[in-house]
């Protein structure tokens, strides 16, 4: 049995004097003021055990890592019709790609890019005023977590609606391309208020923690999803998660993930435990640079990989 505080220890020391690495991300004005001197790791095993070293108790807007919670609601509301709206195809391209949308005539590649969380988040909102979506996604995250603690920052929200002028144009897009049946203005409100969702390692950890256990939170007993969505949702992260840094992920670290641009990766080892790694500094293709570079020496000191030790 791995003696898994004592493998967080040793990461967090061999890291410790790389802690900084990374550009923040500038282009949101509230995340640019974040301090890239930090670093959290949580683990939280099926049987409930807590493990966590660094700044694992901060809590940090977690971006992009929220699609994967909207995803949930979304194929709670939609099934399987959801992929009429959406593919499920890694996009080689970045995030906020307005090309790629064009070609594929407004169908967004897959949920995890911003285009196709756009088209989450419509979903989502159906038969409900903006203001109630965000409150559902609330609700589902801290009822997840088991932690009524989790809040929105809205200064961050505020910060992206004031700059996000490429999302207003992926969704307007998309609009025209009658793949969004709500305003833009009010999709956009809840999707920016959604990735303002401001966590700690411990807290996304718990929140993830069913996807790690076949779709059922063993901390409460609660089933979330069917075994065969929470496969689902994993393979999904596994090809799709860290934008164009996917393959690069799976390659080196081999569990479903999913990151943010707030320097937060969640991933899942299937059947064991859900991580979540935090370090505000990004390398170039928007994935947390410590973030990573420690979801791999964890990997490779437990065996964790999905592809085998």
């Amino acid at each position: 049995m791995t003696d898994l505080q004592a493998v967080l220890d040793s990461i967090h020391k061999e890291l410790t004097p790389r802690i900084g690495e990374g550009k923040v991300a500038d282009y949101i004005p509230e995340l640019a003021k974040i301090d890239a001197n930090q670093f959290g790791l949580s683990v939280v095993t099926v049987d409930g055990k807590v493990y966590s070293v660094g700044h694992a108790d901060v809590p940090f807007s977690i971006q992009s890592i929220s699609k994967v919670f909207m995803l949930t609601l979304a194929l709670g509301k939609v099934g399987e019709g959801l992929w009429k709206r959406v593919g499920r195809e890694p996009s080689g391209s970045a995030f906020n790609s307005i090309v790629q949308l064009e070609h594929e005539q407004g169908i967004p590649r897959n949920p995890f890019i911003n285009a196709g969380a756009i088209a989450v988040t419509d979903v989502v909102m159906a038969g409900h005023a903006p203001r109630e979506a965000i409150g559902e996604l609330l609700r589902f995250v801290r009822y997840l977590a088991d932690d009524e603690s989790v809040t929105i920052d809205d200064r961050v929200a505020k910060s992206e609606t004031q700059t996000g002028y490429r999302n207003f144009a992926l969704a307007n897009f998309m609009r025209a391309y009658r793949n969004l049946d709500h305003p833009v203005d009010h999709v956009l409100g809840v999707y920016f208020h959604q990735c303002a969702l401001s966590m700690t390692c411990e807290q996304l950890a718990r929140a993830g923690l069913f996807l790690a256990a076949r779709g059922s939170n063993p901390m409460t007993g609660h089933s979330v999803v069917s075994p065969k969505r929470a496969r689902r949702i994993n393979a999904l992260m596994l090809t799709c998660g860290h934008y164009d840094g996917s393959g690069d992920f799976a390659y080196h670290v081999g569990l479903p993930g999913k990151s943010g641009v707030g320097g937060g990766i969640f991933a899942v080892a299937p059947g064991i435990a859900s991580i979540a790694a935090w370090s505000p500094g990004l390398n170039e293709v928007g994935n947390s640079q410590l973030g990573a570079v420690a979801l791999e020496m964890l990997a490779a000191r437990t065996g964790w990989s999905v592809f085998g030790d």
